[in-house]
């Protein structure tokens, strides 16, 4: 990129021409107006979403905190300008150089300056959450280069670094002076920011409310027009799915997203849904699985074997555990990327580009990284005896012996584990119900233990389990957030990487993928990250989204053309509209 440029894409060219009107997904002459309430199991202490003490609502992090670049929801990974009116990179991307648009300001009419946009970079790389780290030690430098331009320089070789930066939100340096940021994980200092929405009414733990900002600076800026369209959104919090469900049945909440479909065929005959005021939809769309299920933590002894992890997930019984909670009807995650064009396939061998990649550590991988590797498939049945026989073929093998009933290890010690659930989320129990008298088959006893949401998120995040609920999310533009999630240098510090990962092969991985300079290339190495991911045993899998269940009253829309990444109605705001609003 030789000149200053209104977006930019990881490969190529962004897709919309310099003079484009508004996203594709949007609406540019919606109305603006209108509620939208949704609810949230579980609660929240505080309002700061960038650091890592406290319980944040999770939507506030995408909701507010503008970034200098706003990704769109159309192309992998490009970018077009919201802080910034342009961006410039070096020949190899080894800078990138940002220039703020004139008219940004925050809400309070203060102007988005390049020394917040500094500060910004500097706080959130040092006191900020973890997930911001990798990024900033990557940073040789940031300078101001000019009234409205910032400029950071790389000490890595890693081109999705410019992009990265275009995405850390922008906060207003002045309201943190003498405060400790990161100990401001409360609901006593109410973010200051330069977003559509602003955060209004609230009580800790009951509900918050974000309010449509009528002066916000960049309502015609491109990226923005025909989104953030209703007036207040609002997030209810109950202490049970249960209760969150009566509540949408009600009226009290006016949109929600089911992720069971059994509920979603057998729940949804309520009178509001027979009379016309609920409307429900299905989105099917291709983006990746991700990994859901429930992750053993290798830090822990018990999980250290790869056969141990292997019994486990022998022993998990799917197919039964399937049609009793979903009759069957959603398939199981196969691996990370699955259902998406950088997914290994199950079973089968590398080759090509991928076993290039994985072959200089043929000797370290487990077994199935380069062979093919596929999750165990039951008959069905309640006892799963082809399984179990399995499960505990691969324990003696690991030293384990059942003595008396017991599971017995080399040590003349019980193999005993604890489950961490999250108090509320009765779909969680029910599967470890199952589970847990699989595992007494087994002799091996199992404690289950609940924690409220604050205390699972920390407890979580500290890595302070044997075995617990697990989800991470995954795109179809993989990046240095992969390192987050399974990179060695997150495994003892605390964050994402749950299960304890660190194998310098897929530290490999992730830097080949970083690196790719063709698609190819880039989706060999997605591909070859998912098998040593997958031969790890780290997670029991279960089963998948590929399509999303909205429910929603009916006064609410969204545009009728669907990205790329598909979901897109089921969890945000961004391009919704009211009729109500359309009708004043």
């Amino acid at each position: 990129m030789a000149d200053p440029s209104y977006g930019i894409s990881m490969y190529g060219e962004p897709a919309l021409p310099p003079d484009f009107v508004a996203l594709p997904y949007a609406n540019a002459e919606a109305p603006a107006g209108g509620t939208l309430v949704e609810a949230t199991v579980g609660s929240f202490d505080s309002l700061n979403p960038w650091v890592r003490k406290g319980n944040v609502p999770w939507q506030l992090r995408y909701v507010i905190g503008e970034s200098l670049m706003g990704r769109t929801l159309d192309e992998p990974f490009t970018l077009y300008g919201v802080l910034a009116e342009s961006v410039e990179t070096g020949p190899n991307r080894e800078w990138v150089e940002f220039t703020l648009n004139p008219a940004a300001e925050f809400q309070d009419g203060s102007p988005v300056t390049v020394e917040d946009v500094i500060w910004s970079f500097e706080i959130l790389g040092t006191e900020g959450h973890g997930r911001y780290a990798g990024f900033w030690a990557q940073v040789e430098s940031i300078e101001q280069t000019g009234d409205l331009s910032v400029r950071l320089t790389f000490s890595e070789d890693n081109p999705e670094l410019a992009l990265l930066a275009g995405l850390r939100p922008i906060l207003k340096k002045a309201q943190w002076e003498g405060v400790d940021f990161a100990e401001t994980g409360g609901t006593e200092i109410v973010p200051i920011v330069s977003s559509p929405y602003i955060i209004g009414d609230f009580e800790a733990g009951r509900y918050l409310t974000l309010e449509r900002n009528p002066d916000y600076w960049g309502w015609d800026i491109p990226f923005r027009r025909g989104t953030y369209n209703i007036e207040e959104y609002r997030i209810e919090f109950f202490g049970d799915e249960t209760a969150a469900f009566e509540a949408f049945k009600t009226g009290e909440v006016n949109f929600t997203r089911e992720f069971n479909v059994a509920r979603w065929e057998s729940n949804y005959d309520f009178p509001r849904v027979e009379n016309g005021e609920v409307v429900k939809e299905t989105f099917t769309h291709s983006r990746p699985s991700g990994m859901t299920g429930f992750v053993m933590n290798t830090r822990r002894e018990m999980f250290e074997d790869w056969r141990v992890r292997q019994a486990m997930i022998e022993a998990w019984n799917f197919e039964f555990i399937n049609e009793t909670m979903t009759g069957a009807q959603q398939p199981r995650i196969t691996s990370y990327f699955s259902n998406s064009p950088l997914g290994m396939e199950p079973g089968a061998p590398a080759d090509g580009m991928v076993l290039e990649l994985l072959e200089p550590f043929a000797d370290e991988l487990l077994p199935g990284a380069i062979e093919g590797y596929s999750l165990p498939v039951s008959d069905g049945s309640e006892r799963n005896r082809a399984g179990m026989g399995r499960a505990l073929e691969l324990m003696e093998e690991a030293g384990y012996t059942v003595e008396n009933g017991v599971m017995t290890g080399p040590d003349g010690e019980p193999f005993t584990f604890e489950i961490l659930t999250q108090t509320g989320v009765t779909e969680q129990q029910a599967m470890i119900d199952i589970f847990e008298q699989a595992l007494d088959g087994l002799g091996i006893d199992v404690s289950v233990v609940q924690a409220d949401s604050a205390q699972f998120t920390e407890r979580t995040q500290e890595y302070e389990f044997d075995m617990t609920y697990y989800r991470v999310g995954l795109s179809l533009s993989p990046g240095n957030e992969q390192y987050l999630y399974f990179g060695s240098e997150q495994a003892e510090t605390g964050g994402r990487n749950a299960m304890g990962v660190m194998s310098p092969a897929v530290d490999a991985m992730i830097d080949a993928l970083l690196n790719a300079e063709s698609q190819d290339g880039f989706y060999s190495a997605a591909k070859a990250l998912d098998r040593v991911l997958m031969a790890g045993r780290y997670v029991i899998p279960i089963y998948q989204w590929n399509n999303t269940y909205i429910a929603y009253n009916a006064e609410l829309h969204h545009p009728e053309h669907i990205p790329l990444f598909g979901d897109w109605p089921g969890w945000l705001p961004d391009v919704w509209w009211s009729e109500e609003a359309a009708a004043q």
